[in-house]
């Protein structure tokens, strides 16, 4: 084909043939790509295999069953523990307090996050309070909370909302702020609102970093609370696991262990289930 027939638009379309290639090549890529049943299956593909490895290496010699017992172990205590045990309370009261207090600590942290990004004197305000309390570990501030609100459930929901609100608001700001300047001005000079800017520009902009706090939050509100569980409850698999540490019961130990482990494996799956729905164009 010479560069004058394109130049002067006498080039022919693509053929019959070519099209089928193309639309060949197009199914062949779908087909190599995972559908969302192998995706999850494949999620689950790693833990099971650290549990068949553990089984296995016990079941060898390696380690004393004594202090690390087997998976098939801790399955038959958890079997006790479920049903003619307390680990229902404990589960219950850990839920309970991680997800008020992820909720208390994850809202307003978006909230601020994204109005730092649009508002400087917002950011001015507050970005001298999270540069001097973020680095603080947050189960430091347990027994200030214990003095304040007593050893409820309340002390525990407010060291979890604390240690969530950080993660979340840096990563709002941060989505929020690299926005490209493009659909600011774009919005402007459409005569947008602030508060449709804030809508349908800021927030969903800066979702992908907004679900990445919030990934990190949820991991971090396990930890603050199963710590905090140790020392100031009577209930919560932090309890658990400290009473019968202290029993020397480790099957018990390693069934609340466990059972946090399951609960995070839940929580994360369903946080990615959550953004597949609130961001499908990220979602791969």
């Amino acid at each position: 084909m010479s560069v004058e027939a394109i130049k002067n638009g006498n080039a022919p379309l693509a053929s019959n043939s070519d099209k089928k290639a193309q639309a060949a090549r197009a199914a062949e890529r779908a087909a190599r790509k995972p559908s969302k049943l192998q995706e999850r299956l494949l999620y689950l593909v790693s833990p099971i295999g650290l549990l068949l490895v553990w089984q296995l290496l016990l079941m060898a010699g390696f380690g004393d069953r004594r202090f690390i017992p087997a998976p098939s172990d801790i399955a038959v205590r958890y079997y006790e523990e479920l049903f003619h045990g307390m680990l229902l309370t404990h589960i219950g009261a850990t839920v309970y307090r991680a997800f008020t207090g992820y909720l208390l600590g994850a809202i307003p942290a978006i909230a601020m996050g994204l109005l730092m990004a649009m508002f400087r004197p917002v950011r001015i305000f507050f970005d001298p309070l999270i540069a001097a309390i973020f680095p603080i570990p947050k189960v430091a501030l347990m027994p200030l909370l214990l003095l304040a609100l007593g050893f409820g459930d309340a002390s525990k929901i407010a060291l979890v909302a604390i240690a969530v609100f950080f993660p979340v608001i840096v990563n709002t700001y941060a989505g929020a702020s690299n926005i490209e300047k493009i659909y600011w001005d774009v919005a402007k000079n459409y005569g947008a609102s602030q508060w449709v800017m804030f809508r349908r520009i800021v927030f969903f902009g800066a979702l992908p970093m907004i679900f990445a706090g919030l990934r990190i939050a949820l991991a971090i509100s396990f930890i603050v609370l199963v710590a905090s569980e140790f020392v100031a409850s009577k209930t919560g698999l932090g309890y658990l696991i400290w009473s019968s540490w202290e029993l020397l019961q480790v099957d018990v130990m390693f069934v609340g262990i466990v059972t946090i482990g399951f609960i995070g494996l839940i929580a994360s799956a369903l946080m990615q289930e959550l953004q597949r729905w609130a961001i499908p164009w990220k979602a791969n």
